[in-house]
């Protein structure tokens, strides 16, 4: 029998349907929750997902206030930007979009903005305070996967998952998320030094693919009855497709449906969570002002 499909667009539709009422409540309150997206250089993918941020802070109501910065911005100019977004009030989350030009540390970067606006969840005290389970901004694609799992009602609850890839922005921060008392997961990380993946993966009640490498699992890598999120957003050559290429992920999709009982489409899986959990962290930094 075929997987359940994860329809990722669905839930994040009513993620933010949630975040408009509880914007459009707090604008009573004097309050518009503004989002300052700092976007350098025309990476194509990084103008496709500001633009894709930007359509989102229209549609739950909340203030854009993008800022596009030509490519040989020095990282002097940028940290000049930052500072005064740090300083303005009306301004309560700040993102830059990664990856920044070779020529700015990206880490000064993250360091340079405060914290309580830190809405990536990248700054060092928003990811020691995950670490440690105090409050704070978690990182928008993990604390999306979470809201996946329970949404769709997937008991995670001494459940054993593994996360194939170790980056800071997905693979250690939704490993943290999972092994928390309310998650109560066991986690396996592996990465590119693990030898036997698949004997890893076999075991996996919820597999987490996150390396950004097409069909690195396949479907003989995958527990029969696991639960299969899929993080890897590739392009791949496509000569039908207008664009000449098309979307996958890191799991061999058609093949692994077969096999797994849950399991999220590239694209409408994981990355409309994405958006939908930055867009309830800038309301909640908007919340937390009051």
């Amino acid at each position: 029998m075929s997987a359940t499909i994860i329809d990722g667009f669905q839930i994040a539709a009513d993620v933010r349907a949630k975040v408009a009422a509880k914007t459009a409540e707090l604008k009573t309150k004097g309050v518009t929750p503004c989002l300052a997206v700092i976007l350098v250089g025309e990476n194509p993918a990084s103008v496709s997902y500001v633009t894709g941020k930007e359509k989102a802070l229209a549609e739950v109501g909340m203030a854009d206030r993008s800022i596009r910065l030509p490519e040989s911005t020095s990282e002097a100019e940028l940290l000049k930007v930052i500072d005064e977004l740090n300083d303005d009030s009306t301004v309560h989350g700040i993102l830059v979009q990664l990856p920044l030009p070779k020529h700015i540390n990206e880490d000064k970067v993250i360091m340079a903005i405060k914290p309580e606006k830190d809405v990536d969840g990248f700054h060092p005290v928003n990811v020691g305070n995950l670490m440690i389970g105090r409050k704070a901004f978690l990182p928008c694609t993990p604390h999306g996967i979470i809201v996946l799992l329970e949404t769709m009602g997937i008991n995670t609850n001494g459940a054993h998952a593994v996360v194939v890839g170790r980056s800071n922005i997905v693979g250690k921060p939704v490993s943290i998320l999972l092994t928390r008392r309310e998650t109560n997961a066991t986690v396996t990380i592996c990465h590119t030094g693990t030898k036997d993946l698949a004997s890893f993966t076999k075991q996996a009640d919820i597999l987490i693919a996150a390396v950004g490498k097409p069909n690195t699992i396949t479907a003989d890598m995958i527990k029969p009855g696991a639960t299969v999120i899929d993080v890897g957003v590739n392009r791949i050559p496509d000569s039908t497709k207008k664009s000449g290429f098309r979307l996958v992920g890191d799991v061999d999709f058609e093949p692994a449906k077969e096999v797994a009982s849950f399991i999220t489409p590239v694209p409408k899986g994981v990355g409309p969570m994405t958006i939908a959990m930055l867009m309830q962290n800038v309301l909640e930094a908007a919340e937390n002002t009051l």
